[in-house]
């Protein structure tokens, strides 16, 4: 009965919530057709009202795909953000190069290509938000790399914590996907127990996570 609940409420709120248009529910329509991972309907959504609220000037994004969040960011933001984000899959490069172009987002936006594990280490802070949205088993790794780059009263942004279900309840975790969820799990863990920190896991999508920086890394226990 609550899976039958929680699919009309998804359900109710995708149908509520305004529709895009322009690119960005061009790129939607594409990325349905192909099967390509863009942030939920109701994720979208509520991105834009923390970035009206959070207003930052600089933020770092780890998963570029088709530059479809990238692209969601420029648009609710002034003129003058700088985006940053982090893509290796050469296909998807290719096609969020198109896509900002088209947006008219060039200047706004830069794609650093490669593995995030490498690049992470080169990318120069601070930021003031950050939205992780790549390999769902690497969060804690990236997250380590990047954590001291997000500025104090910076918000962190994770993407599909729940994966499919599957980290909230045994009962729907695939054999194959073990490893992943049990490092989701650890960092989730740990994100919300951790001092310098305050987390909000929302059940949206598939799950986001909302990270507050309160303090400097070091400045107090982790």
């Amino acid at each position: 009965m609550s899976n039958i609940v929680n699919n009309l409420v998804e359900d109710y709120i995708r149908t509520t919530l305004k529709e895009k248009d322009g690119l960005l529910r061009e790129l939607e329509e594409y990325a349905n057709e192909h099967n390509v991972p863009i942030v939920h309907k109701e994720v979208s959504e509520l991105l834009k009202v923390l970035l009206k609220i959070q207003k930052p000037k600089r933020i770092l994004e780890v998963g570029c795909a088709i530059g479809y969040s990238s692209i969601l960011f420029a648009s609710v933001l002034d003129e003058d953000v700088e985006i940053i984000t982090v893509e290796r899959n050469e296909k998807m490069i290719e096609k969020a190069k198109e896509n900002i172009k088209l947006a008219g987002f060039e200047k706004n936006i830069t794609i650093l290509e490669g593995d995030a594990e490498e690049i992470l280490k080169e990318v120069e802070g601070p930021f003031d938000m950050i939205f992780m949205d790549a390999a769902k088993g690497q969060y804690k790794l990236f997250y380590d790399m990047i954590i001291d780059k997000l500025r104090v009263d910076g918000l962190l942004i994770s993407d599909n914590i729940l994966y499919k279900g599957m980290v909230a309840h045994d009962d729907f975790v695939i054999r194959r996907k073990k490893t992943i969820v049990k490092r989701m799990r650890n960092y989730l863990d740990y994100i919300c127990n951790c001092d310098y920190l305050s987390t909000s896991l929302i059940p949206i999508g598939d799950g986001v996570a909302l990270s507050y920086k309160n303090n400097k890394r070091g400045d107090i226990n982790a």
